[in-house]
């Protein structure tokens, strides 16, 4: 069975960062691509960063410059920092693998 959790988000500042992290069992994590997305309320689940095998990686026009994907295939586990914080990037943001999807991790920027 093939578990995706987030973790990281909470209440930020705009201009503040924070760290995001997906854990991910059941599935072989070192082969395949694994993905960051968010969905804001009322909004489609829009991409933010992707990460390949290789180490590769890919970043949302938005995102390029403040966000930086990262990948620790030992431990299982994929990170998104996440710079310069605006309130319009409130949204829950999810991790990928494959087919498979965490419940997300809320973000909130505010002051």
């Amino acid at each position: 069975q093939v578990h995706v959790v987030e973790s990281g988000g909470g209440f930020v500042q705009p201009g503040g960062s924070l760290r995001l992290s997906c854990a991910a069992s059941g599935v072989i994590f070192r082969d395949n691509n694994m993905a960051w997305y968010r969905q804001a309320p009322g909004m489609h689940r829009e991409l933010v960063a992707t990460i390949t095998p290789s180490k590769q990686t890919l970043y949302a026009d938005t995102w390029k410059g403040r966000s930086t994907i990262s990948r620790d295939d030992a431990g299982n586990t994929v990170y998104l920092q996440l710079n310069s914080l605006k309130p319009e990037d409130t949204a829950v943001y999810y991790c990928n693998i494959l087919q498979y999807w965490g419940k997300g991790t809320p973000v909130n920027v505010s002051s």
